[in-house]
């Protein structure tokens, strides 16, 4: 799983899966739902995401996975 956040277009990814997107489903204004052609969630997309999440920290709990932080 990745986060990309996008500051020229103040949007953040968060990406489930390498699998293409087939299909986009806006479940809110400016939240969009990302599928493969089977039906899965590969994605969520955030517009303006700096309104509507805070952004200045990320806090990862009992996650099973190795962190890798790019700045």
């Amino acid at each position: 799983m990745k986060l990309n956040y996008y500051a020229e277009t103040d949007s953040l990814y968060i990406d489930f899966s390498a699998k293409p997107s087939a299909e986009t489903r806006e479940i809110s204004p400016g939240i969009n739902l990302d599928y493969d052609n089977k039906g899965e969630l590969v994605g969520i997309d955030i517009d303006n995401a700096s309104k509507k999440l805070d952004l200045k920290e990320l806090t990862l709990n009992h996650v099973p996975a190795q962190v890798h932080i790019l700045a």
